[in-house]
């Protein structure tokens, strides 16, 4: 297992994720940049991320994954999020933590199933 701390790993998995997000928007046949983004923002929200998060560790995560969830979600951040409050802001850096990890270790067919279990939830939960 890789040693990077929680919040690089949550940095990349940032990154990860809104490449899949927007990747995912644009091949359901979205097309205008406003849309694409409305709806982007509904799966990369820290409350997006947190809800899917609740579920994939009662439900899908490895031990190694909620470590790793737990390494991000844990660790000390200067950024105080402005929108929602610490408990889901802390809970979608862990999410993030994951995907990171997962990119970095080239895990790519896990990483994928966790993007689409993710998609999912999100979209039966908050896009309902």
């Amino acid at each position: 297992m890789n040693m990077h701390n929680g919040l690089t790993l949550a940095y990349l998995g940032d990154a990860i994720w809104e490449a899949k997000i927007r990747e995912y928007l644009m091949k359901s046949g979205l097309t205008k940049v406003n849309d694409l983004h409305r709806k982007a923002i509904k799966f990369t929200s820290a409350i997006g991320e947190a809800t899917a998060v609740d579920r994939l560790i009662s439900e899908c995560f490895s031990e190694t994954e909620i470590d790793i969830f737990k390494r991000g979600r844990n660790a000390e951040s200067t950024h105080k999020p402005k929108s929602v409050d610490l408990g889901t802001y802390h809970k979608s850096t862990g999410f993030e933590a994951v995907i990171g990890y997962l990119y970095l270790e080239n895990a790519t067919s896990r990483l994928e199933e966790i993007m689409m279990i993710s998609i999912h939830i999100i979209e039966e939960t908050l896009l309902r």
